[in-house]
């Protein structure tokens, strides 16, 4: 079950931040010995992809600490995040690492396509949830919790995906907080949403 777990936090991580976790298996599998990418995913290692991948990281970052360019970051993303964490994931859980000796072990009966499936769906959960939190942030701080949020959210990807890949059982901890921030963020939408009414009918009134 390991390699579901260093799928789950790659895929996880896709989710708040797309080449994150793309970049961090590409520049381990490069120059380390941690992880080995079996033969489908060694481009990831390519010094041409991991260019590519650092310079859409830098673009990234900028948008997504931007009030108003983050959400128009996040519609485009919509299609980036779960694409990536569906390589992330494919990728992760079929490689070799620190913890997992045999990671065929699980989708050997899945086909190749499964994995990337699950990954697409977790990065897909993330980002959507990712992308709900970012207004009700930015109404509560008047856009100044925009650098702040989505400088938590890049940290948390780094780590996510280090731990998923060095010691994927704390991916357990991440989901926990996941499970724990929605109830959070579902009442404070409520709460958004009353307010909004409430000035609209102040507004008629006067």
């Amino acid at each position: 079950m390991l390699e579901v777990l260093t799928g789950t936090g790659l895929a996880a991580s896709a989710g708040l931040n797309a080449y994150v976790p793309l970049l961090v298996m590409g520049l381990m599998a490069r120059f380390t010995s941690v992880i080995d990418l079996p033969g489908g995913w060694q481009w990831l290692g390519n010094e041409w992809v991991l260019g590519i991948l650092a310079v859409l990281l830098v673009v990234e970052v900028v948008a997504d600490k931007v009030p108003v360019v983050d959400h128009i970051n996040d519609v485009v993303q919509t299609v980036v995040r779960p694409t990536a964490g569906g390589l992330a994931f494919g990728a992760g859980s079929a490689s070799e690492t620190v913890t997992v000796s045999d990671p065929d072990s699980f989708f050997a009966g899945g086909g190749q396509w499964l994995p990337v499936l699950v990954g697409v769906l977790i990065a897909l959960g993330v980002h959507l949830l990712k992308s709900a939190a970012r207004p009700v942030i930015n109404a509560a701080t008047a856009g100044f919790g925009a650098p702040v949020a989505s400088t938590a959210e890049d940290a948390t990807s780094v780590v996510m995906s280090f731990v998923a890949i060095i010691l994927p059982v704390l991916v357990l901890a991440f989901l926990v907080g996941m499970v724990l921030f929605l109830p959070w963020l579902l009442r404070r939408r409520a709460d958004r949403r009353r307010e909004r009414k409430a000035a609209r009918e102040a507004g008629f009134r006067v």
